[in-house]
């Protein structure tokens, strides 16, 4: 991590952010002071403080350069797909064709550094919370707040700096099927960085940032709650059964299938129609379309980003501006590929995903998943989806037939609760190429294909003038950025 991001991270400590909008640190003495603003030596005095520096995490998470909308987007644009339109490398364009390099500042570099400074901002949260604790008694604090919310927090940081390092991993390291976790993974700084004399720090391997994301989402199950008080909340912050699922997603990632088994079985229930009979109660929603209608609040979504128009996820960043095509208030960035899933005879005319998602202008097929243009009532404010019930069931259906065969009569029926929801014609067996074929129709434009290829440790299939990349071709991992190769003496280049 370079010395930029160190420096940002000295400012961290004190800054206090809202879904609605930022408040930062006091920097001179002979400014007005506003009452929102707070120095880093009181931001843990208030039960009030400390959960605004909890939403702080959440807000660098969901950057516009990370998880609020370009990681998603390189997610699916990087296969066969998607093809794109404008060409313009601002958009993803080097991500689409794989000529990224080192010094690729608007994906290689801006992601990373995003990621890095969420990963920050949580590894100052814990040490500050873990500094704090004799604060959080009465009568300041509730009498629990030291035993059980201070916990709760914790949780719910640790989970967010798990999803960061999972997702730095998909783009740039060797997956976990190569060499089992052997090759080199990504430094793993799980200390607070305030100033610029730690940046050296050599690559742990793939496994030991993999056990790193595991240990925290082992945590996280087992302080988050097990539900918040409505729809909003049990949709944006993580609880129990976000821990859950997304271990089933690293789990899988690292091709333990048993154990995806096991997780997955907290969080559903033996026979249709598939539910998570404790904590929030999960579910496929009968119709996909209400999935993705605002403000995309459903049992089925168990964690999604929100923005609002004081807190949108910046220009160029919003997933409707690349898949929405300008009639429907986007920037048209990519079209859907005829010759990719859209053209594959097993997703049918009639299915819900392609009559209410694919909208053509003239002969030009676009995803409009993502249905708030900058022409619609609420633009641009579709929330980021990190992970939904629908792919917690295909997990357990993928698991099941690895581990039993195709035959597995609960992998078949985890297979049809998905693809039966929007029409699709019951399959017959859960092979997994089925599972994987589904996979890809369901989850178009969520980020979740490259996931899918890299931990197969497949090839990425050629598309229009681009050649296929195989997994020993260099360009199928991202480079390390420039800037961190500069400043961190040990780090190592892919």
């Amino acid at each position: 991590m370079n010395t930029i991001l160190k420096n940002k991270a000295k400012v961290a400590i004190c800054t206090a952010l809202l879904s609605m909008g930022t408040f930062s640190c006091q920097t001179d003495l002979l400014e007005p002071v506003p009452e929102t603003v707070f120095s880093d030596l009181v931001v843990f005095d208030t039960p009030t403080r400390v959960a605004l520096q909890v939403n702080s995490l959440y807000t660098y998470v969901k950057a516009g350069a990370f998880y609020g909308g370009r990681y998603q987007v390189y997610g699916d644009i990087r296969a066969d797909d998607f093809i794109v339109q404008t060409s313009n490398n601002v958009t993803g364009y080097s991500v689409w064709n794989h000529t990224l390099t080192e010094s690729s500042q608007n994906d290689v570099t801006n992601l990373w550094n995003a990621a890095y400074a969420a990963i920050n901002q949580v590894n100052v949260f814990l040490a500050g919370i873990d500094a704090n604790t004799a604060k959080f008694v009465a009568p300041a604090f509730p009498a629990d707040f030291a035993t059980t919310t201070a916990n709760t927090y914790r949780g719910e940081a640790r989970l967010l700096r798990a999803l960061s390092y999972h997702a730095l991993l998909q783009l740039y390291a060797r997956p976990y099927a190569d060499g089992q976790g052997s090759r080199p993974g990504l430094p793993l700084r799980i200390m607070a960085e305030t100033g610029s004399t730690n940046n050296d720090l050599a690559r742990s391997t793939v496994a030991e940032v993999y056990d790193q994301i595991l240990a925290d989402l082992i945590f996280a199950e087992q302080n988050l709650p097990l539900t918040y008080s409505g729809a909003a909340l049990n949709t944006t912050r993580a609880h129990r059964n976000t821990a859950i699922a997304l271990k089933t997603r690293v789990l899988l990632a690292m091709g333990r299938y048993a154990e995806v088994i096991t997780e997955a079985n907290k969080i559903v229930s033996a026979a249709a129609p598939f539910t998570a009979t404790s904590g929030v109660a999960h579910a496929l929603n009968p119709s996909i379309a209400a999935v993705f209608t605002f403000p995309e609040e459903t049992s089925e979504s168990i964690l999604s980003f929100p923005f609002t128009a004081q807190n949108a996820p910046g220009t160029q960043n919003q997933l409707g501006f690349y898949f929405l095509p300008g009639s429907r208030g986007g920037n048209g960035e990519y079209a859907l590929n005829s010759d990719g899933i859209l053209g594959n005879a097993a997703w049918s005319a009639t299915d819900a995903r392609r009559t209410n998602f694919v909208f053509r202008v003239g002969t030009t097929p676009f995803l409009t998943k993502y249905s708030n243009g900058s022409t619609s009532t609420n633009p641009f404010l579709d929330k980021a989806p990190v992970i939904r019930y629908a792919e917690v069931l295909l997990n357990l259906a993928e698991a099941r037939a690895r581990v039993n065969g195709p035959t597995d009569a609960q992998a078949l029926d985890l297979l049809n609760a998905v693809r039966t929801r929007s029409a699709g014609t019951p399959y017959t067996q859960a092979t997994v190429s089925n599972i994987l074929l589904e996979r890809r129709i369901e989850f178009l434009g969520e980020g979740i294909r490259n996931m899918d290829i890299m931990r197969l440790n497949a090839t990425i299939p050629e598309k229009s003038s681009v050649s296929a990349v195989a997994p020993s071709d260099p360009l199928y991992v991202w480079p390390i950025p420039a800037g961190e190769l500069q400043a961190n003496a040990l780090m190592t280049r892919n």
